[in-house]
């Protein structure tokens, strides 16, 4: 028998995009509450930017939840108001 080679051509790139999506879909739906670190984590943006051009919109205040000098925004509402926020830059 003659072994016979296989050529895989892998994309890398393209894998890696499919797997965040993935991880993006599942952490959405396992997050209630989102405060300003994780935020700022899972957006690879500084929570010093993420303050001065996303929380301060109108938008994110009217869903913010706090207590007691802490703050939150539920995970679902906070991911859509962003989108609309990145969109109108």
């Amino acid at each position: 028998m003659i072994p016979a080679n296989i050529e895989v051509n892998i994309d890398k790139q393209a894998i890696r995009q499919y797997i965040e999506k993935r991880l993006d879909e599942e952490v959405r739906e396992v997050l209630w509450l989102i405060d300003l670190n994780k935020m700022a984590e899972l957006m690879s943006m500084s929570p010093r930017f993420l303050e001065s051009e996303i929380v301060c919109d109108v938008r994110m205040r009217a869903i913010e939840v706090k207590k007691n000098r802490k703050r939150w925004w539920p995970a679902r509402q906070a991911f859509e108001v962003i989108s609309e926020i990145t969109s109108e830059w």
